[in-house]
């Protein structure tokens, strides 16, 4: 009974299918292999060595180059989003838990790719430490809130900003743990988790109304699955190039950082608790997505 209850919750449900899809083989995007394919038609060696050594903008890589390299990964795996309607698109479906639906589970798949691709090259941390490994909670923490921000809340983008500020100051090379685990970002990553697993749960229902109807449903499906990603993948593109943290003009030298993880415990995202609250009863006060 217990374990029925923890289904049901709106933040539960997100976390299993977010961590479900992290499995799936083909998800994870490895950091140097991306980068070095993606900038090595536009970069010269060096940089794209520092690139990956460091970071994009740490090798002085335009953001202007950036978001060109970035549409084309965004339409490259919008493309095969759309083309994958069907849940056997993605290998390895079959083993995913009983809980977590075989196409929501796919669409997550892609939307996990495009943001860790968008991540690297606006200048993130590697996201995952290993291929097969268990997704930490910094990771998992992180993931939501570009979620978030894929679906519009505007208290994620906040989120999502804290943390690269953090990443900019201290010149870092991985993900502020303890801010997203249990310090000042933490509360933020519990509310977005319960107001997606609310908006999941509302576009699962209706890509299965579209695949109800035969042969139509197939392209309305498809359609849905073009309708939604697109614009979620080019808003978490806008949100992340206009970071400090991807731009080279805002570079922290290394001489001046003093090391030590800068946690403000009693900072607070006010508007936060307001946008988020009682997301589970009420998701039609939440705030609609920005186009």
């Amino acid at each position: 009974m217990r374990q029925g209850k923890e289904v049901e919750n709106p933040e539960s449900r997100f976390f299993a299918v977010l961590l479900a899809a992290a499995k799936l083989p083909g998800v994870r995007i490895h950091r140097e292999a991306y980068l070095r394919s993606a900038l090595a038609r536009h970069c010269s060696e060096e940089e794209v060595r520092r690139a990956i050594e460091e970071s994009p903008a740490a090798a002085g890589i335009t953001v202007e180059l950036l978001d060109k390299v970035a549409n084309d990964s965004i339409r490259y795996e919008t493309a095969k989003v759309s083309a994958l309607s069907a849940a056997a698109g993605i290998p390895g479906i079959l083993a995913l838990p009983a809980t977590v639906p075989a196409d929501t589970a796919q669409y997550v798949g892609h939307m996990l790719r495009i943001a860790q691709k968008l991540a690297y090259l606006y200048s993130w941390p590697e996201l995952f430490s290993d291929e097969g490994g268990e997704v930490d909670d910094a990771t998992k923490g992180m993931l939501t809130l570009f979620f978030g921000v894929m679906f519009g809340t505007q208290s994620a983008n906040a989120a999502v900003g804290k943390v690269a500020g953090m990443l900019a100051e201290q010149v870092a090379k991985e993900l502020p743990k303890k801010a997203l685990t249990h310090g000042v970002v933490y509360p933020m990553v519990k509310k977005v988790a319960k107001y997606l697993g609310v908006k999941m749960t509302t576009q699962s229902f209706a890509k299965g109304v579209s695949k109800a109807i035969p042969v139509v449903g197939a392209v309305v499906s498809g359609g849905l699955t073009l309708a939604t990603y697109l614009p979620m993948a080019k808003r978490l593109k806008k949100h992340l190039a206009g970071l400090p943290l991807a731009d080279p003009s805002h570079r922290v030298s290394e001489t001046d950082v003093v090391d030590g993880e800068v946690v403000e415990e009693h900072e607070t995202f006010a508007p936060a608790d307001a946008e988020l609250h009682d997301a589970e009863t009420t998701p039609v006060k939440l705030e609609d997505p920005r186009p």
